[in-house]
């Protein structure tokens, strides 16, 4: 390093904190950008934290198109980095094979192995005796299958990581190591620098890549990043003969393991049923190319999976058994984006142990987000504005990791929930929950009741699951009677001030300049013209409206609200989500029921109307809509009054319904929902939202929607049911009409009321392009018959199904 490199810049546009792989990345890539006068800063040296021990392993297929695209973007750029920078990354193409000793298994990677075929990713089916071809030191005895996909592979960290520097330093960027960040400057809410050992540096905006003490050095600028370390191990061996060259991958994932060769002997690694966590106070400032001790102990049944797996495990001599930490997040998929406290703060971290195979693509689209103010496509999945601020702390986090790390490697059953760090937050309605035996999911934090009358420790399958039955029971009291379902997690945000509604109209894209007492349903969209956040707006007065968003969406909605407001706007936001309760009261004796608690104004609402009304004495507001197509309202009351009010509901015989016969009810009605049928690359066009636009007005993203308009519609959704009675759709499965994959499913459940499995679909196609009325859905490499039909499979208002052939 030349002596002028040492000193710190007075001002860079972009500092990137931490060097690792995501910030060697990050700064590679915002030089790529031509964000030249970018710098990285590193308290100790580049790859000292967790990077170095990585085993880096590079596997393409993800369960989304965008994140599969970020690590077959990471294959692409570590294959060409040597060209580019004359330095090696190690990369090694060996491909990389999946077994599965029991049922569920196989249908989990023959699930992944229908995606990789809808994403262009190489995989397929191959036998228990071709599995054993491919890996002789194996004992396939009890392989009942396998997937085999050539694209994947392996890179040394640490070279990779030079060959970014190289590439990010030739286009102008800097690198400075042992200078530690003290502390980070921010005014109004928006960083403006880094204060270091070495002084400060001014900025426009900071990339957080600094893995397991990412919480820490985020807190700096007010932002809470839920990352915890946990011990991660993989045990070297000597050299074992029969080894020679490289091999590709073997994941036993039903005995938690992941095997490859190493310098001529064994690699074999684990995410071991229940992980062990570390405090990072524990580790230090100064851990740095360090390891923590081997533990054998723990590391044993592990070992006695590999044995069985690697008979010549049994006379290899061991080198050592590596245990380095890794940083973890609650949900087990990394942050990647603008942190919702602190505007130009961005997170790149919890990389759950992808952070090699993934690095190359993160680093990209975080620097993209960076430059551009978006990722490149939709990754709503890994935004960092996902995570209530109920997991950012040491006890919920120190739960939660161990099963994360655990659940690495488990089977993606439907239904499946976490075990730790519940009751985090729970609805004013959670006692009366409690007391119907309901079956708890988490979302957001929140405790929402899945289904009433049975254990939530109910066996998994991918067959019609244990809850069926009680489903079933609770759509036919929606249907046939009166059912509640509690809302009360939807995200309350109050819009308040005399530019309210000029600004909503300037965000959203229905008309938002309708009279007192009315309810809006419209999108906010961003400027491509994908959906930032759909919604249902009530209008309170002149000067105030409450929007009612998703649970999980409150936190990214209400950072989009609040950075959307010019200067001299007159306006004030506030989250009154935890202030009230929502209680769906749905089907043909919801009337009924309304008289008989004494809300008969509520009955001379039209749809779409709002209006106060009392129940037992307490003030509700009810709003003329339903989101399971059964007439009712939506009842919103202070949250200290909803069990008296659900009381009443109940005794007048209403009866409790769960989230499953919500979905259920909401795909036949073929309701959209946000991060399953919609998502900011697909645009209320696509889908069949355009009666939600008022086009005699600008809005954010009109002109990408007229563009749209001009050069033709590209993308449909259509409801799909399917033929066999016994088929479980669950959502993301390739759909194929004549032998060519068109789309996938992207809601799906059993339509209870039309008595046959159904999905929602999108496809890429227009409407006049489809040709046909019949389609086949990939589960699990087994193909489905299924009819193509417009519109909802069921409406108790009109005509129940439109097909294709009928538009």
């Amino acid at each position: 390093m030349s002596p002028e490199s040492k000193v710190l810049p007075q001002h860079a546009s972009v500092i990137v904190i931490g060097g690792g792989v995501m910030g060697c990345s990050t700064l590679y890539h915002l030089a790529r950008e031509g964000v030249t006068d970018a710098v990285l800063i590193e308290r100790n040296q580049i790859t000292s934290g967790t990077t170095w021990h990585s085993a880096a392993q590079v596997r393409a297929l993800r369960g989304t198109q965008n994140l599969t695209e970020l690590i077959r973007y990471s294959i692409s750029l570590y294959s060409e980095l040597e060209q580019e920078t004359g330095q090696s990354t190690g990369w090694i193409n060996k491909g990389s094979l999946s077994i599965a000793t029991n049922r569920d298994r196989l249908t989990h990677i023959r699930r992944q192995e229908a995606l990789a075929h809808l994403f262009g990713v190489r995989a397929q089916s191959i036998s228990a005796a071709e599995a054993k071809e491919r890996w002789p030191l194996m004992n396939a005895e009890d392989v009942l299958g396998a997937v085999w996909s050539p694209d994947d592979g392996r890179v040394s960290p640490s070279d990779l990581c030079a060959a970014l520097i190289k590439g990010a330093k030739s286009r102008g960027a800097r690198i400075f190591e042992n200078c530690a960040v003290t502390g980070i400057v921010t005014d109004d809410s928006k960083v403006i620098a880094v204060e270091t050992d070495k002084g400060p540096v001014r900025c426009d905006a900071i990339a957080l890549c600094t893995g397991l003490w990412s919480r820490k050095v985020a807190a700096l600028a007010g932002v809470k990043a839920p990352v915890w370390p946990c011990e991660h191990f993989y045990l070297l061996t000597k050299g074992i003969p029969g080894i020679e060259g490289n091999l590709a991958t073997l994941s036993d994932h039903d005995s938690h393991l992941y095997i490859r060769d190493d310098s001529g002997g064994l690699l074999v690694g684990c995410f071991e049923p229940l992980g062990k966590p570390i405090d990072p106070e524990v580790l230090g400032e100064d851990f740095s190319f360090q390891l923590l001790p081997e533990d054998w102990d723990h590391f044993e049944p592990m070992m006695l999976n590999a044995l069985h797996r690697l008979p010549v495990l049994e006379s290899a001599e061991v080198k050592m058994l590596l245990n380095g930490p890794e940083s973890f997040t609650p949900d087990g998929s990394f942050m990647l984006g603008e942190a919702a406290e602190t505007r130009g703060l961005f997170l790149g971290c919890g990389m759950n142990s992808v952070g090699v195979a993934t690095g190359g693509g993160a680093g990209m689209a975080l620097a993209h987000c960076i430059v551009r103010g978006y990722t490149p496509g939709d990754l709503h999945e890994v935004d960092p504005k996902r995570f209530p601020a109920c997991f950012n702390s040491a006890k919920a986090l120190s739960e939660r990791v161990p099963e994360v790390l655990g659940e690495h490697y488990a089977i993606t059953f439907p239904g499946r929930q976490p075990s730790s760090a519940r009751n985090l937050r729970t609805s004013p309605l959670h006692d009366k929950w409690l007391a119907a035996n309901a079956a708890f999911g988490q979302f957001f934090g929140w405790e929402r009741p899945l289904y009433f009358g049975q254990s939530e420790n109910a066996q998994l399958t991918f067959s019609k699951p244990a809850w069926f039955e009680q489903v079933r029971h609770e759509v036919d009291q929606c249907h046939q009677g009166a059912g509640i379902f509690d809302q009360s997690t939807f995200g309350k945000i109050q819009v308040q001030g005399p530019d309210a509604e000029n600004f909503l109209n300037r965000l959203c894209a229905n008309d938002m300049a309708r009279p007192v007492g009315r309810a809006i349903y419209t999108s906010m969209l961003n400027e491509r013209g994908g959906f930032e956040s759909d919604l249902t707006a009530l209008r309170l007065d002149d000067e105030c409206y409450r929007l009612y968003v998703g649970s999980a969406s409150v936190k990214r909605d209400m950072a989009w609200l609040v950075r959307h407001r010019q200067d001299g706007e007159r306006i004030d936001f506030k989250d009154e989500t935890e202030d009230y309760a929502v209680i769906g009261l749905m089907g043909p004796d919801a009337r009924r029921i309304v008289e008989e608690v004494g809300a008969n104004e509520l009955g001379d609402l039209a749809y779409f109307q709002h209006g106060e009304s009392l129940i037992r004495g307490s003030p509700v507001r009810g709003v003329r809509l339903s989101y399971v197509g059964e007439a009712g309202w939506e009842i919103t009351c202070q949250a200290q009054d909803a069990g008296k009010i659900y009381d009443a509901m109940y005794d007048a015989g209403a009866r409790p319904c769960g989230l499953y016969a919500q979905t259920s009810m909401r795909i036949e009605k073929r309701f959209l929902s946000y991060g399953h049928d919609l998502d900011s690359d697909v645009t209320p066009l696509q889908v069949g939202l355009g009666f939600a636009i008022d086009w005699n007005k600008n809005f954010i993203g009109r002109s990408a929607l007229m563009r749209e308009k001009d050069k033709g519609i590209v993308g449909c959704i259509v409801t799909i049911l399917l033929d066999d009675n016994d088929a479980v759709p669950l959502g993301n499965e390739p759909v194929y009409i004549n032998g060519t994959a068109v789309g996938k499913t992207t809601s799906a459940a059993y339509g209870y009321r039309i008595n046959r499995p159904i999905a929602i679909a999108y496809l890429k196609l227009n409407q006049s392009e489809i040709g046909t009325d019949w389609v086949e859905v990939d589960i699990a490499r087994k193909m489905f018959r299924g009819r193509l039909i417009l519109g909802a499979a069921f409406d108790p208002k009109g005509t129940r199904m439109r097909s294709i052939a009928g538009k």
